[in-house]
């Protein structure tokens, strides 16, 4: 075997022993011709090595552990093929893992119609492998039971998303545990003091009042509902599908003394009957609702608030052409391993869907780069408790949260997608509401 380093992809290599080498070699070669600056190195199975020292360049290395790995990335080099060839240890990332992604969407912008003719004889002359991989999919992949977007077959979603650790989530969320995107007014704020932050913002623009009733729909592990309880004196009711979450958010209650304030439930929005309140808040549940259930969930909404109610809608949107099924793509690595029945749908649709309603809009506000910060926080946070993280999950769940984390934050940052807080009111019979005419009480 050889061990090379060359500047370029056009540089001149010596071929390893392995022919299989010599085939990566060329592929990467022809995929890699018109990038620059060549500001990377790819190092091979046998310790073959192309472009320069990642030291030098302050960028990344991606290491291949055998030529399956290049063919599994490369046939087709799809989003999917890419995510499981790193879950499963087929190659692996040394460096800053956010380096990577521009690198993904140069190699998604190629035109593959025309490359296939040089590389697909060379692709598939390396060996397929993946035979233990295919094992692995079967036990990492969600098996969801009955219609899309059932009662029942929701709850299956959303437990396989969060019921994978409290620990490992609590080792990487801030201390509230608030698993959403926080608020960054400077954007040098800590993520305990930004998701704090968030959460007083949330209440200020619900206007919470001492003695209201409150519904968070989604509440995780509690933090909204104890802040608001404990800062606005309101009768804060949680609902969750998570055993998890409902669990340690009964705890996070009982330890504050909150009983007679503070409640949390396990339930479906869509099983709460006879109740009214006062305003409604949903933090990052709206993506697990589906495009086609979007009237059903405000039409709940709007049945349960008592006239006059403002509810606040907290939700990620898909961008421009993208559409309203992101997360379905059989291509998605977040559609199969992070979030299953998961759908982005445009703030359009959201907006003409919650107008037909009856809900007059009030005002609509972009995070996206504040969740983009709170992503690269989350993927920060996990990298320095990697090894205590490792003691709560598998190897292979905590590539697939680092990755889907880091790739998330890529996508906010570059407007693959965005986030919205959207507050609508429910006005009275005659039209009318007591809202204050200005936001100015938002950010006293």
């Amino acid at each position: 075997m050889s061990k090379v380093s060359s500047e370029a992809p056009d540089s001149d290599v010596t071929i390893a022993t392995d022919p299989a080498v010599g085939t990566a070699i060329t592929i990467f070669k022809t995929i890699f011709a018109d990038y620059g600056p060549w500001d990377f190195q790819i190092r091979l199975w046998d310790g073959t090595t192309i472009g320069p020292d990642p030291t030098t360049t302050g960028k990344f290395t991606l290491v291949f552990h055998s030529p399956a790995a290049v063919r599994h990335i490369l046939l087709p080099p799809t989003e999917l093929n890419m995510g499981e060839a790193y879950i499963y240890k087929m190659f692996d990332v040394e460096g800053d893992i956010f380096n990577v992604y521009p690198l993904s969407d140069y190699i998604g912008r190629l035109n593959w119609v025309k490359l296939s003719r040089k590389l697909l004889q060379p692709l598939l002359s390396l060996p397929a492998g993946g035979e233990d991989n295919n094992e692995q999919r079967h036990s990492y992949l969600p098996t969801l039971h009955g219609i899309r977007h059932s009662v029942k077959r929701d709850k299956e979603a959303i437990r396989y998303h969060y019921d994978v650790s409290n620990d490992f989530y609590a080792l990487w969320l801030d201390k509230n545990m608030v698993y959403s995107a926080a608020y960054f007014p400077t954007g040098k704020e800590d993520l305990d003091t930004a998701q704090e932050l968030k959460m007083d913002y949330i209440c200020r623009k619900l206007r919470l009042q001492p003695g209201e009733r409150l519904l968070d729909i989604g509440c995780g592990w509690g933090g909204l509902i104890i802040w608001a309880a404990q800062h606005y004196d309101v009768e804060a009711v949680g609902i969750t599908l998570s055993e998890n979450q409902y669990q340690l958010a009964q705890e996070r209650i009982n330890a504050a003394g909150l009983q007679d304030r503070c409640q949390v439930r396990l339930q479906d929005y869509r099983q709460i009957k006879g109740e009214t309140f006062s305003k409604l808040v949903s933090v990052g549940m709206f993506e697990h609702v589906g495009a086609r259930k979007l009237a059903g969930y405000f039409q709940q909404a709007y049945d349960l608030l008592r006239p006059g109610g403002v509810f606040l809608n907290h939700g990620i949107a898909a961008i421009g052409k993208v559409g309203s099924h992101l997360l379905e793509q059989k291509t998605s690595f977040s559609a199969n391993y992070v979030f299953p029945d998961g759908e982005l749908v445009n703030i359009n649709k959201t907006l003409q869907v919650m107008e037909k309603i009856g809900f007059e809009i009030r005002d609509v506000e972009s995070l996206r780069e504040h969740y983009a910060l709170t992503l690269r926080h989350w993927t920060r946070r996990m990298e320095a408790h990697e090894a205590e993280a490792l003691q709560e999950v598998p190897e292979t769940t905590y590539r697939i949260w680092h990755l889907f984390m880091a790739g998330a934050s890529y996508g906010f940052a570059t407007n693959r997608q965005s986030v919205y807080q959207v507050l609508a009111v429910k006005n009275d019979e005659n039209g009318q509401n007591q809202l204050p005419w200005s936001r100015a009480d938002w950010y006293q």
